[in-house]
């Protein structure tokens, strides 16, 4: 599918960007998600480096994930048609809220860890990282596995210019909220973090998504 885009420059160069992806089938895409250069256009004119968002299905059949991702720019418009307090009907897409999430969801998916409970570990992560910095934005991403480790690694943006303040979360406290979670899918803040078909820490914090990428 053939996407126009316009640049900075005042040119606009039409660049190829399917509206369906499936990441069994064409698993290039997948390492491009996890390496960040998933849809990155260059203008001919003057050298710029694109990365547009465009509405996007993603399947991934082996791991029983389908993903209807909207922009960024569409964000408040996609929440405000999403129900508090349900769940996405059986079979139906999640909803993912831009690039950044997407690539989140398939790192976390990847790396073999139940999204919802990353989520959940998110919210007590920007819970610490508020308390401690009132008057900035703050958005966290989970970023990696170290399996020697055994740790999760997150990526908070938002507490200092310009840095990323890394954040590791023992695999042990993982497998905890794992067990909880299991044992009360449908309860307190599992409950709280889906609204409708989108499952995000977004849903508790009541903030915008920002314009940092995870890459």
């Amino acid at each position: 599918m053939k996407r126009k885009i316009n640049c900075h420059c005042e040119s606009v160069f039409e660049a190829e960007a399917p509206g369906e992806i499936n990441l069994d089938s064409n698993p290039a895409y997948l390492k491009e998600i996890l390496e960040g250069s998933f849809f990155t256009f260059i203008c001919g004119n003057c050298g710029k480096k694109h990365k547009p968002e465009f509405p996007l299905i993603v399947l991934w059949p082996s791991k029983n994930i389908s993903l209807e991702v909207f922009p960024e720019l569409e964000r408040a418009a996609v929440t405000r048609n999403l129900k508090p307090g349900t769940k996405a009907a059986s079979g139906n897409p999640e909803t993912i809220i831009g690039y950044p999430e997407m690539a989140e969801r398939i790192a976390a998916v990847n790396d073999g860890f139940e999204p919802i409970v990353i989520e959940g570990i998110k919210y007590y992560l920007h819970l610490k990282a508020e308390e401690e910095n009132q008057d900035k934005e703050i958005n966290i991403w989970y970023y990696s596995r170290s399996v020697d480790q055994e740790i999760l690694e997150f990526h908070i943006h938002g507490i200092r210019e310009n840095e990323v303040v890394i954040a590791k979360v023992p695999l042990s406290l993982y497998a905890k909220n794992l067990d909880d979670y299991r044992k009360n899918p449908k309860t307190g803040i599992y409950r709280a973090l889906r609204t409708g078909s989108y499952t995000s820490v977004k849903n508790l914090m009541g903030q915008s998504a920002g314009s940092t990428r995870r890459e």
